[in-house]
């Protein structure tokens, strides 16, 4: 492939060919692997046809469930599953960010509260999301507050544990030249610490996120009526497996386009730092 790269651009002028063997390396191996995903993904799907016990499963396999999702997304079907599966998500993240951060900044800068948190933060940390459920169904009124309880608890612990020890990072020396131009505490947090640690937030952010996403789901195997994982439940119920293949894709690029969304947020804050 290389070698067929090379005799393509070697008839460009210089800067379009370094360009394009650029463009070519940095596709590349993502493509490959995406051929390579799409490859064991049609054979699993031909394993299970060739199977008489399992012929029922057959719509698995891409050739019927891509079709699907292209025929969910420009009906727009795709989105309506999606919006109450992301306004889910963004509240979860939402709540748990604001209650993360100032508890991770007081765990981070104040050794006795660090001491004090340790062993019931580690705790309730090691506590799968879903094991929650039944008590967010008692706890709340309705389907939609259980559900973004459980992306609450899996989502608070990434943002807070990387605030916490982004914040016990800072060199002590940067506080004591604060103090000595006459910064309040709350100029130091807005000016000193929130700039140092938001890379650290993140990337907690980031992973806080993917383990929120894969919650969703299951999540709304609860009484709710809509979303994503309401939509599998009830595929899967009708035995319509082209769709239920679909709608798993469709949350794996969803999934994919949050993650490069704070990707690219991370760098560009990184950028801006540096």
């Amino acid at each position: 492939m290389s070698a067929r790269v090379d005799v393509v651009t070697a008839a460009l002028p210089a800067p379009a060919r370094r360009w394009a063997q650029a463009l070519a390396g940095r596709l590349g191996y993502p493509l490959a692997g995406l051929a390579l995903l799409l490859a064991l993904w049609w054979l699993g799907g031909y394993a299970i046809a060739a199977n008489p016990s399992t012929q029922a499963f057959s719509g698995f396999g891409p050739q019927y469930a891509i079709p699907v999702a292209w025929e969910l997304l420009i009906s727009g079907q795709a989105w309506h599953h999606a919006a109450p599966s992301l306004n889910r998500i963004g509240q979860g993240l939402l709540y748990a960010t604001l209650v993360a951060i100032p508890i991770g900044i007081l765990v981070g800068a104040l050794p006795v509260v660090r001491q004090i948190t340790s062993f019931p933060f580690q705790l309730l940390r090691m506590v799968s999301p879903l094991a929650w459920m039944p008590i967010a169904v008692l706890a709340f009124a309705t389907w939609d507050g259980a559900i973004i309880f459980l992306i609450f608890m899996a989502a608070l612990w990434p943002v807070l544990f990387s605030t916490a020890f982004a914040v016990q990072r800072i060199d002590p020396m940067y506080f004591k030249v604060a103090r000595n131009f006459g910064a309040t505490p709350w100029a130091s947090l807005r000016r000193l610490v929130l700039p140092a640690v938001a890379p650290d937030i993140l990337a907690g952010f980031r992973l806080a996120l993917g383990i929120a996403w894969v919650v969703l789901v299951p999540a709304e195997y609860l009484g709710v009526t809509s979303g994503l994982g309401y939509a599998i439940n009830d595929a899967r119920d009708i035995l319509a497996y082209d769709l239920l293949a679909a709608l798993v894709l469709l949350i794996g690029i969803i999934g994919y386009l949050l993650d490069s969304a704070v990707v690219a947020l991370i760098r560009y804050l990184g950028w801006q730092g540096s």
